[in-house]
């Protein structure tokens, strides 16, 4: 098999504002960064899966992201964090859900891949968190721990968290919370990878999308990686629809446009990132932003200033 072209599209959420362009600049500086790592493992000749795990664990670990450390609050002011993995060459999906005092969520998703049991929620993640010794880590931030206190005070009149951990101002509501990699390896394999904190303030056991196929699906064809409202991608199966559209037959760029449109029509608020087995890379928002950066070969780009509203971009 020749050698295909590595690509790759990261996401850090999508939401309703960037509070100017200060807050742009600073999320693009970091989101750079991590493409600029993760592009160079693929250049390197590393998998697909490798590049995306990595993705995900960089983005975890950065305190501003809903997700591993900097993850949201539940109503109970517990952290519980979901994530999956899905690669598209052997058409596996595996994931956590709601698993606590982990720092990297992906890799539970990772050792998942092999097993007979893919999928656990949070009793069965405690246990295998034991079992492969990983030692406990503690997700909470500050800002974090304040953001909960402020909308307790106020008996969590917010239906959800910001995405993006910043000092609380009156208009903070920075996005929605998940953070995602879809990869296209030098052998022509996709995965895709999402990880979350949730929506904050949730009740207890709600689940997110994140760690289904409506938020994370990939095929040979095709992979996905959605984020927003976890409902809302739930309802449309936002990430199997596109790819089962790619699947048969239509270009991605057509498949992202029409499934968008229908979750504009629906009055959906998410976003989702993608890339195809032929190497075009896309993403779609129905929200204001959608905090995604991507490396197609010749250069790195971003999403981080599109007109507000729907937006479906290629390539």
């Amino acid at each position: 098999m020749s050698r295909v072209q590595p690509k790759l599209i990261i996401h850090g959420g999508a939401g309703s504002s960037l509070k100017g362009k200060g807050g742009a600049d600073a999320l693009r500086q970091i989101l750079y960064g991590i493409v600029e790592e993760v592009y160079g493992l693929l250049n390197q000749g590393a998998s697909a899966q490798t590049a995306v795990v990595r993705g995900c664990q960089l983005l975890e670990n950065h305190p501003r992201f809903n997700a591993g450390t900097g993850s949201v609050l539940q109503s109970d002011g517990q952290i519980r964090m979901s994530a999956a993995l899905m690669d598209g060459a052997t058409q596996r999906f595996s994931g956590v859900i709601n698993v606590s005092r982990v720092k990297n969520p992906i890799n539970l998703a990772e050792t998942l891949q092999s097993a007979a049991d893919r999928v656990l929620s949070d009793y069965g993640a405690a246990e295998l968190l034991r079992e492969l010794q990983i030692p406990p880590h503690e997700p909470l931030t500050e800002l974090r721990l304040q953001e909960w206190i402020q909308e307790r005070q106020g008996n969590f009149s917010k239906t959800m968290a910001g995405v993006v951990a910043e000092e609380l101002v009156a208009d903070s509501n920075a996005g929605r919370g998940t953070i995602g990699v879809v990869a296209l390896d030098n052998q022509g394999h996709l995965v895709a990878g999402t990880s979350t904190g949730g929506k904050g303030f949730e009740r207890v056991g709600r689940v997110s999308d994140s760690a289904m196929p409506a938020g994370n699906y990939a095929t040979t064809h095709a992979a996905i990686s959605c984020t927003g409202i976890g409902e809302d991608i739930i309802d449309e199966c936002l990430a199997a629809r596109i790819v089962v559209r790619v699947t048969d037959g239509l270009p991605l760029q057509a498949a992202f446009e029409r499934s968008f449109t229908e979750s504009q029509q629906n009055q959906r608020d998410l976003g989702a990132i993608g890339i195809d087995a032929n190497g075009a890379i896309a993403w779609g928002k129905t929200s204001d932003v959608l905090l995604a950066a991507y490396h197609n070969g010749d250069r790195i780009g971003d999403t981080l200033e599109l007109a507000s509203g729907m937006v479906v971009g290629t390539t």
